[in-house]
């Protein structure tokens, strides 16, 4: 009993030195601690931080329920990891922190962005007065995964918060087409790798499935998406198996088509977006063997944010099955040019025989006419 009491009453003096040595890592700070000041709706202070340095109001409220949908929250990002001069919260002030927070530094953690991002147009206009920073773009806590975010979602929370694209661009034909299926990087920094990502879409009801409500619909799991379609198991998915998800949607009462975009995939690179780098060349989509359509993926997202690639082979692309996506010469429906064939052919067939008749029955025609006279 005296060994136990010995060793006890160590452990806690060795305890105890170890707060006083390092208070910090002994009482981390919370998120939950953090909103309990900042889930107050009503949360604001004054300050002149902005261009025109004049008196302006700072909401400082956190939704708590679309922080935890972040991106930065699904990957168990604390409030004091990004505001990491907040070392310890003194309940006893009216404020528990110091007033004036350092702005927080993203390239700490993203330096490889941090880096593309010094020699991107958007760090040129510094030089014109503008601050440009992050969280111009991508918000403050609410940065959501973007990685399988249809285009529209993208858009919205980068390019279009600040660029009118009819603006600049007037020598693109068919510009409602372009904005509508290919993502404002995929010209403008090229050197990215593109992919071309599937979203379920109903035929009858045009309603945008989500991933979980197909899974739901298949009565499987995430895990039993790929042994279910990948009949010949070699990890993409061919025509015919695409076909065969069809059907079996099909037979769920979902008549799915595929939505079909070409996008960025999100990388560092992303963020070094020069003057004069974008692409103009017409012939780089629109060819047969386009690199732009080399990669093709169906994804699947799950609810803490992560995605599956299920690769699909290109050929899917010449599908009928895709709504509203065809680029001329890029992704031919093969299909339909058959039926043009087959139309051309009938056609020059009924011509020339027609053209053969006439000759075979001149000497009919001659005696016909000579019995008349």
């Amino acid at each position: 009993m005296k060994k136990m009491t010995k060793l006890l009453f160590t452990l806690g003096l060795a305890t105890l030195f170890t707060y006083t040595i390092n208070p910090a890592s002994s009482f981390a700070i919370e998120n939950s601690e953090c909103l309990e000041c900042h889930s107050d709706e009503s949360l604001t202070k004054e300050s002149t931080d902005n261009i025109l340095k004049s008196d302006i109001t700072v909401n400082l409220y956190v939704d708590e329920e679309k922080f935890n949908h972040s991106v930065h929250n699904i990957n168990g990002i604390t409030c004091v990891d990004c505001h990491s001069d907040i070392e310890e919260l003194n309940y006893d002030d009216d404020l528990p922190h110091k007033e004036y927070l350092e702005s927080v530094c993203c390239a700490n953690c993203h330096e490889e962005e941090g880096e593309a991002f010094k020699n991107s147009v958007h760090m040129e206009i510094l030089q014109k007065g503008i601050t440009m920073t992050c969280y111009a773009c991508h918000g403050y806590h609410y940065v959501m995964p973007m990685e399988a975010a249809l285009l529209a979602e993208r858009e919205n929370n980068y390019c279009l918060k600040c660029h009118n694209p009819y603006q600049y661009h007037e020598w693109l034909p068919a510009q409602e087409s372009h904005f509508a299926f290919v993502e404002c990087i995929v010209c403008h920094a090229p050197e990215v790798s593109q992919q071309i990502h599937l979203n379920f879409v109903d035929l009858v009801t045009n309603k945008l499935y989500q991933s979980d409500e197909i899974i739901d619909i298949l009565g499987i799991n995430y895990n039993e998406f790929m042994p279910m379609i990948d009949a010949n198991e070699d990890g993409k998915i061919n025509q015919q198996e695409f076909d065969s998800l069809i059907l079996m949607l099909r037979q769920k009462n979902v008549y799915a088509r595929f939505h079909a975009e070409l996008v960025a995939v999100l990388q560092p690179d992303a963020h070094q977006v020069k003057r004069g780098m974008a692409e103009k060349t017409c012939e780089k989509c629109h060819m047969a063997d386009s690199p732009y359509f080399d990669a093709v993926f169906l994804l699947l997202t799950h609810e803490d944010g992560t995605v599956d690639h299920h690769e699909v082979e290109r050929d899917v692309l010449e599908s009928y099955n895709m709504s509203h996506f065809y680029l001329m010469t890029g992704t031919r429906v093969k299909l339909l040019d058959k039926i043009g064939f087959l139309l051309l052919a009938g056609g020059a067939f009924v011509v020339m025989a027609h053209f053969t008749v006439r000759i075979l029955t001149i000497p009919v025609r001659r005696k016909r006419k000579e019995d008349k006279e």
